[in-house]
């Protein structure tokens, strides 16, 4: 049974491992919020899961030690697991899905490691690593549903009422629970007034419909470049404590979570993976009641691959108003591309990308079409230029039916 004692307990075995992040105010986040961060994507392993690891291998007996720890992860909890267990001389073997970030699989091995790529999402790793852990007798360590590695997790619970005492409101991202669990055991038990929000994606909503349906369920499949909440099946354990003390859970989409990413980056200089950026999300597009509050957003991890980051970047420029296609049907005469020019330039938009078309089967024989990439100011900027563009005769037609 979880006390607060162990979550005290964590916090006292993890004071020589983890760092006890900061919480930093982001006033200019989103504006009329009162939010800051919990900047676990700068712990030790860029990620929160380092804790529950470490506090549950460092209770293990000298017998199960010796027999090794294994475990399934989409990253963050593999390498939590391998530096807990290099570092205190225990074997791991960690199953992770094949599609995980290669950075993520390669700071796992780097770490000490042993792993095995498995196919498919989290739920199959979890499937060949409990078929594995029968096979060899080596204690397996749940990446969510276990009471210690809950507890691990809970010591951020304890940092975030010590670094702002006079918290409202704490926003948490989801996959298998055990994040959420400890932190809103933690807080609950010293402060039940904090009201504790989650917050999943929304391709991968498996705690989401378990606490809006009040019943345990799985997913048949999930769909999010945030892996580490890519979970089917939250856990039992954390689905009942999720159940006794967190207030809601909510969803983003994923061009919510690549504005939440990018923003991140621009006005804090912080970089999340897709699953840190979920609370942010939730705080930038109106999911929770948090006006007036203050809010932590708890920033889980950091540690996105940097292609990713490239194509997540792009998605959120678009999202955000910040880059925009247009597609333009002219007549095929001289001066068109130049009238066109002028119009974006006198709105204040740069062109970063033009594509000339005169063999698209829908388009006049006389005509061609001009795709236009810009980078824009916003939303509004968009809106102008394609305005002056059709008040100047200018047809605009949908992008997604031009053949390039």
């Amino acid at each position: 049974m979880l006390t607060l004692d162990k979550i005290y307990h964590a916090a006292f075995v993890l004071k020589s491992v983890a760092r006890k992040t900061d919480l930093i105010a982001a006033p200019h986040l989103s504006e009329g919020k009162d939010l800051y961060l919990k900047t676990e994507n700068l712990q030790v392993t860029g990620s929160f899961k380092v804790r529950g690891a470490y506090y549950k291998i460092s209770q293990l007996t000298k017998e199960e030690a010796a027999k090794g720890v294994i475990a399934c992860s989409a990253g963050n909890h593999a390498q939590g697991v391998a530096l807990a267990a290099t570092s205190m001389g225990i074997k791991s073997v960690i199953c992770m899905p094949s599609g995980a970030p290669i950075m993520k699989v390669e700071n796992t091995k780097r770490l000490g490691a042993q792993v095995e790529l498995v196919p498919g999402a989290y739920d199959e790793a979890h499937d060949r690593a409990v078929e594995l852990q029968e096979e060899t007798g080596m204690t397996f360590i749940h990446p969510y549903d276990d009471e210690l590695v809950i507890a691990g997790q809970g010591s951020i619970g304890l940092e975030i009422l010590d670094q702002l005492p006079d918290v409202e409101a704490v926003i948490v991202p989801i996959g298998g629970g055990g994040l959420i669990s400890g932190v809103a055991f933690a807080i609950k038990s010293l402060r039940p007034d904090v009201k504790i929000y989650g917050v999943q994606a929304a391709g991968a909503p498996s705690m989401y419909k378990a606490f809006h349906d009040h019943k345990y369920e799985t997913l048949d499949a999930v769909h999010t470049f945030a892996d580490g909440i890519a979970v089917k099946t939250p856990g039992e354990t954390t689905y009942e404590m999720i159940s006794k003390y967190v207030d809601d859970i909510v969803t983003v989409s994923e061009d919510e979570i690549a504005t939440a990413i990018l923003t991140l980056i621009e006005k804090q200089k912080l970089i999340s993976e897709g699953a840190g950026a979920t609370p942010v999300a939730a705080a930038l597009f109106d999911k929770l009641p948090i006006e007036g509050k203050k809010t932590v957003c708890l920033v889980s991890g950091g540690n996105i691959d940097v292609n990713i980051l490239s194509r997540v970047i792009t998605r959120g420029q678009v999202t955000s108003g910040r880059r925009a296609d247009l597609v333009i049907a002219l007549a095929d005469r001289p001066g068109q591309l130049r009238d066109v020019s002028e119009i974006v330039s006198s709105c204040g938009a740069n062109v970063v990308g033009v594509q000339h078309n005169r063999s698209d089967g829908d388009m006049d024989i006389t005509g061609c079409y001009l795709r236009l990439e810009l980078e824009t100011r916003d939303a509004a900027q968009i809106a102008e230029i394609r305005t002056r563009l059709t008040e100047a005769g200018f047809n605009l037609i949908d992008k997604n039916a031009v053949h390039y």
